[in-house]
């Protein structure tokens, strides 16, 4: 299994791409600006989406990448997600008023896009990849991913903040070999990253120690501009742990 980091960042500018991230050629977990890199071929073998919940900077690229290449799509794409993630995509973007609904075109018999609603501990399986939906703790429903290729394991926290399901469930693993997990704002932002469902590196810091396994750890999300000392502090604050700095192009084999 190829893990590729299209995006990590928590905004856009020159060189910066929200969350996106391929394995192999045909399945992204979150579908952010990351996409935008891919070449037509690439987008047009795309299978799966997974994503970790509704916000913009996670599903932004999904309506683009279908639109770009509707006309090579012999099967549809599906999108893996919780049931309130899935009804604020057709709810706010596939409405036939921001953007057409790809659900049923070009006909409802044949779309080339699909949605297969997950539930937290759930598991669904592409190909010998299981995916496991594990709840974390967001403003708005969210969850991270276990992803097992056997006997290798990675996991992704998606968006979150304060919580013991994800670290608990990750704790009963009886490997983990990378965790990706965020770090949305520098220590200053304490109190918004409370309230927006994000961790800062001192919250991080308390949440990782609750981890009994020595994986690889990659800090992502990182706010545009803070990049430096939000990782700086993470580094400092994370002591049960070694860190590094994801950056785009990344990419890991598992």
């Amino acid at each position: 299994m190829e893990l590729q980091v299209l995006g990590c960042s928590g905004g856009v500018g020159n060189g910066l791409r929200t969350t996106t991230m391929m394995i192999d050629e045909d399945i992204l977990i979150d579908a952010g600006t990351g996409v935008g890199d891919l070449t037509l071929e690439q987008m047009a073998g795309l299978r799966h989406i997974f994503l970790t919940h509704s916000h913009l900077d996670h599903i932004a690229s999904i309506p683009l990448l279908v639109d770009s290449v509707f006309e090579h799509l012999h099967e549809p794409i599906t999108i893996h997600a919780q049931q309130v993630t899935i009804d604020a995509l057709r709810t706010h973007i596939f409405n036939n008023v921001i953007w057409p609904d790809f659900a049923a075109l070009p006909h409802p018999d044949r779309p080339v896009l699909r949605y297969q609603p997950m539930q937290p501990g759930e598991s669904r399986q592409v190909r010998n990849i299981r995916f496991e939906m594990v709840p974390v703790n967001h403003v708005v429903p969210g969850v991270g991913y276990i992803v097992r290729n056997s006997p290798q394991v990675f996991a992704f926290s998606g968006d979150t903040t304060t919580n013991d399901t994800f670290w608990a469930r990750l704790n009963q693993l009886e490997r983990l070999d990378l965790l990706i997990v965020e770090a949305a704002f520098a220590d200053d932002d304490i109190d918004i990253c409370r309230r927006a469902g994000h961790y800062c590196p001192a919250l991080l810091a308390e949440d990782i120690a609750k981890l009994t396994h020595q994986p690889e750890v990659y800090i992502t999300h990182n706010k545009p501009g803070g990049e430096g000392e939000i990782f700086a502090e993470c580094a400092r604050a994370i002591t049960t742990h070694s860190v590094n700095r994801l950056s785009a192009g990344a990419r890991f084999t598992l």
